[in-house]
């Protein structure tokens, strides 16, 4: 039978399930089985491949542990199964909008906006300023395409490359590209990550990216002083030639600057408050109509007709939106650049959203999550306290949960409640998840990401760790800005 001791309270529009039988040992056992499982799955098993469904049912296992806690301290299965209905239905706008981003990226491809920005990027390199640039070239590809790991992949790889020929050590270049792709990441409403923590935090996704800069823009110039510096102190031999790659896109696409217009609206949209799935649609709908216009034989492609009419438009405009989409150049490197998921290849991340919501509904259901906000409290009794918690418990995830999502959901769950009962807005947390759970996954040398990274760019971690400086800087910056109380936004009272 359901525990009498069991109360609802409804702080900022929010059930926060108390159960005064439940105590901290008992709230924190489904955390330590889950984190135990996902070290051992990504860890020992599966690697690089958890995000395809182990790491998921592993979040549902979490929740039957604690569900099993739940039983032993009197709470029913009907009300675990309510609540996680109703977490759950909280995600439903952002899971539209990663549908939406999806989208998005697709008819960016074909119509040629994003190729155009990898395009006029690449031509910013410099001998003196290649580090620097290189972080420049890199943050614009990842904003652009919102994957820090294509970008590494392809023109990471290629930069790696130039700096090897100019003299510059592979650990300095790698870690200009990091910074740049990862700065990136962050900042793009096509990345997966940036849509993943507001959605934990309870927060919007460009409420999320506008209040991320506050801490990201300082932190970025920062490291583009340093590259600046070593640039100059270094000296460099021959000049970076990237013509086979500028050929390639050019023959592939057509580049014009006028691509840019429809970047401009959606962004003069949002800058507008326009409602995020707005601003994004129009974006998908008139980069889909720039794609028949200034593209049409890569919109016939996609749609694998042979002569253009309204039918195979409009069916290589949808493929884009949906599905996978690829465009083949005759560079080999740029080509994994050049593919978009469509709306398709954002269900593993949906997928993991709501796998974590099961997982989160389950503690809230069993009063975990109130226990543990509780305990954190009382430990983190000021708001630094509180932040610092936060940075430990993400970095302590990337390196026993070896994945960066996972850094994100499990502390954006435990840690939502300790927010709200400090009066701190959802972007707090949000930001705080992305300063440090997304960069220094790349860090740690068993976390996926870092064993990606250092073998697609054939650096090692500690070749690139120092040089990694956005990477590391950026927990520091958001304790730095929580330590002096700059910029922390209040929740408004309703």
């Amino acid at each position: 039978m359901e525990s009498q001791d069991i109360k609802t309270t409804n702080p900022q529009d929010e059930n926060i399930i108390e159960n005064k039988e439940l105590n901290i040992w008992e709230a924190l056992i489904p955390v330590f089985a889950l984190v135990a499982m996902l070290f051992y799955n990504v860890f020992y098993v599966y690697g690089d491949d958890a995000l395809s469904g182990s790491n998921q049912f592993i979040l549902l296992l979490g929740a039957a542990v604690a569900a099993i806690v739940g039983f032993k301290n009197k709470v029913s299965y009907k009300q675990m199964i309510e609540e996680v209905a109703e977490n759950v239905k909280s995600t439903s706008g952002a899971i539209l909008i990663l549908l939406m981003v999806g989208a998005l990226a697709g008819t960016w491809l074909i119509s040629g906006i994003i190729p155009s920005m990898i395009y006029y990027g690449l031509q910013i390199l410099n001998p003196t300023i290649f580090l620097a640039a290189s972080v420049i070239i890199c943050a614009i590809i990842s904003i652009a395409t919102g994957s820090s790991w294509t970008t590494s992949a392809t023109v990471g790889i290629a930069l790696v490359g130039i700096g090897n020929t100019l003299g510059i050590s592979a650990g300095m270049t790698a870690g200009a590209v990091l910074s740049g792709a990862y700065f990136g990441d962050k900042m793009s409403p096509l990345s997966d990550t940036t849509n993943l923590a507001p959605t934990m935090a309870g927060g919007d996704l460009f409420s999320h990216i506008k209040y991320m800069s506050l801490t990201t823009v300082p932190t970025i110039l920062v490291t583009l002083l340093a590259f600046i510096i070593i640039g100059f102190s270094i000296e460099t031999t021959g000049s970076p030639d990237v013509s086979d790659k500028l050929t390639a896109i050019d023959a592939a696409f057509n580049i014009s600057p006028w691509l840019f217009i429809v970047p401009v609206i959606v962004i003069f949209m949002i800058v507008k408050k326009t409602e995020p799935l707005i601003a994004l649609l129009v974006g998908t709908l008139l980069a889909g109509v720039v794609a028949v216009i200034a593209q049409p034989e890569i919109v016939l492609n996609v749609a694998g007709a042979d002569t253009l009419s309204f039918n195979s438009a409009y069916k290589g405009v949808m493929n884009a939106i949906t599905v996978d989409s690829a465009v083949e150049t005759t560079s080999a490197e740029l080509n994994d650049l050049f593919t978009a998921g469509g709306m398709s290849g954002m269900l593993g991340t949906i997928w993991l959203i709501i796998c974590a919501m099961v997982f989160g509904g389950v503690m809230d259901a069993i009063g975990a999550l109130s226990r543990i906000s509780k305990a954190l409290l009382s430990l983190a009794s000021s708001v630094f306290g509180l932040f610092a918690s936060t940075v430990a418990s993400c970095l302590a995830l990337n390196v026993t949960a070896s994945d960066q999502y996972l850094a994100i959901v499990v502390p954006g769950k435990m840690f939502k409640k300790a927010y709200e009962e400090k009066g701190l807005a959802p972007e707090n947390l949000s930001r705080t998840l992305e300063d440090s759970g997304t960069v220094t996954s790349v860090l740690i040398p068993w976390n996926t990401c870092g064993a990606y990274q250092s073998g697609v760019l054939g650096v090692s971690v500690a070749e690139y760790f120092f040089f990694a400086i956005f990477n590391w800087l950026s927990p520091f910056m958001t304790l730095l800005f929580a330590a002096f109380n700059i910029k922390i936004k209040q929740l408004v009272k309703k």
